[in-house]
């Protein structure tokens, strides 16, 4: 039980060519590098936030509510 030949992995090979076909394999070998290529960009650009924008976001922030606590027990009835 040993490590697989290079004879194996043609057989192996052969077999998944002819269920999927080399069509199919190609259009998901692209489609998957697309994908990793796009999740690379993702990571490496952050999104920038300007001044204005986080002006707006405090701007429609809400009202400040002033207030005073004045027991902090609970009492359960």
């Amino acid at each position: 039980m040993g490590s697989f030949s290079i004879w194996h992995w043609l057989i192996v090979l052969l077999v998944v060519i002819l269920i999927f076909g080399t069509k199919k394999l190609r259009n998901m070998g692209s489609d998957l590098g697309g994908a990793m290529k796009g999740f690379k960009e993702g990571m490496r650009s952050e999104p920038e936030v300007s001044k204005d924008d986080t002006h707006k976001q405090v701007e429609q922030g809400g009202q400040t509510i002033e207030g005073e606590v004045k027991d902090k027990s609970h009492t359960n009835a």
